[in-house]
């Protein structure tokens, strides 16, 4: 029932914020979408109803946005927290905490929609959803009370911090220590890549409290302004460019042990547990770029002429966009199955969530460079929205767990004793 309530509160709040356009993002698509590539197909009508209000939201609050955003690195703190009123910043969130309470579907429907109107925009607020699904799912009934419906809001917005200078895909060999000093942890290390690092206010961390290896780590939750915690300089990125990444550094940092998420060796299960929701996450945002170039390209393909007549007629690019529709649809069904596996709790749904990811953002990647091909040299210019999905969506084949590991985690599965 509670998830119905945020339904309705969705589809209330989106009729007030958002002007009911059905346009997708990109150079003001006219056309509609054509039946093969529908992604409301299959959902129901409550499905629906949200799927629109973040298409709309998209195309209203995002879209219009989203090369100012690219090109003068523009954090939108405003238009997120619009996007928080209608329920979009604790997605997964208990109600009880000023979530939404959706299931893992119904979050993956809504970021793959959202992400046709900005990808770097969406993929950090993903991000953010996934640490307050943390904390609601690890913390105590204080510590759920403290952070979760500030983080609900986005009055107050959050950051993951796993890797390390010296730990990406080797997550379980991190550094950060966190000794335990009275009623302290005293932090002292560094993270690399922090989406939103500088900016955020709650910082999901991963330190090492114990020896060597994944029981040696604890998860802690750091609050911005704590003496000891300070960031590195802003990356200059290729992509991803409307939320900052900087270094957060931790020197002689002190933590109140009642921040501690869960029980001191539990943090890498924690990060872990986050980053199956996490890697559905991304691959929805690489979806709705997918989705968005497809159109972009069809419509290109419609009116530009060579030869004497439109692109459209040419076989080979006839075949080329049937290709990218048939695999952004395989994406879509692969992804939502990724989805309710992690949702029910399937033994699965480790290696389904890795394949969905592996699959979808190298494909979704594809059709998007494909869809930047089709404009020729259109398609390089930042006048053309293509360019940018393509720039944004490079990343989600590398963070979350590269697609190598992602390799990794389906064949251990495929090859484990049975």
């Amino acid at each position: 029932m509670a998830a119905v309530g945020a339904l309705s509160r969705i589809a209330r709040l989106g009729s007030r914020i958002c002007k009911n356009r059905v346009t997708l993002s990109g150079n003001s698509q006219r056309r509609g979408i054509a039946a093969c590539i529908d992604p409301s197909h299959g959902l129901t009508d409550e499905q629906k109803e949200f799927q629109k209000v973040a298409f709309d939201f998209a195309a209203n609050e995002m879209a219009p946005h989203m090369a100012e955003w690219d090109q003068k690195e523009i954090f939108p703190v405003e238009t997120m927290r619009k996007a928080a009123q209608l329920g979009f910043g604790g997605i997964y969130v208990q109600p009880d905490v000023g979530g939404s309470g959706l299931s893992r579907l119904d979050t993956s429907i809504i970021f793959e929609a959202l992400s046709t109107g900005c990808v770097s925009t969406t993929a950090y607020v993903s991000i953010h959803n996934m640490c307050a699904w943390m904390i609601d799912s690890y913390g105590n009934k204080e510590q759920r009370e403290k952070f979760c419906p500030d983080l609900c809001s986005m009055e107050k917005f959050a950051s993951y911090c796993l890797t390390e200078p010296g730990s990406g895909s080797d997550a379980a060999s991190l550094l950060t220590s966190a000794q335990r000093k009275g009623d302290h942890y005293v932090l002292n290390g560094s993270k690399a890549f922090i989406s939103g690092g500088g900016d955020t206010d709650i910082y999901v961390v991963m330190c090492r409290t114990g020896g060597k290896g994944p029981k040696g780590i604890s998860c802690l939750v750091v609050e911005k302004g704590t003496p000891g915690l300070s960031f590195g300089k802003k990356e200059k990125k290729v992509g991803w460019n409307s939320q900052p990444t900087r270094a957060v550094i931790f020197e002689d940092c002190a933590v109140p042990v009642v921040n501690q998420l869960g029980e001191e060796g539990q943090g890498f299960n924690i990060a872990m547990k986050g980053l199956n929701g996490g890697r559905i996450n991304i691959a929805s945002c690489s979806l709705g770029a997918a989705h968005a170039s497809v159109q972009l390209a069809r419509d290109h393909l419609l009116v530009r002429k060579q030869f004497g007549e439109t692109l459209s007629n040419n076989q080979f690019l006839q075949f080329k966009l049937a290709e990218m529709a048939t695999k952004l649809v395989a994406s879509r069904l692969l992804i939502r199955e990724a989805a309710q596996a992690l949702q029910e709790d399937r033994p699965d749904a480790v290696a389904i969530c890795s394949m969905a990811k592996l699959f979808a953002t190298d494909e979704c990647f594809n059709i998007c460079n494909q869809a930047l091909q089709m404009h020729g040299g259109y398609g390089y210019l930042k006048d053309y929205a293509v360019q940018q999905f393509v720039r944004d969506i490079r990343v989600h084949q590398i963070l979350e767990g590269t697609n190598e590991v992602m390799r990794m985690i389906i064949s251990r599965n495929l090859l484990s004793e049975l």
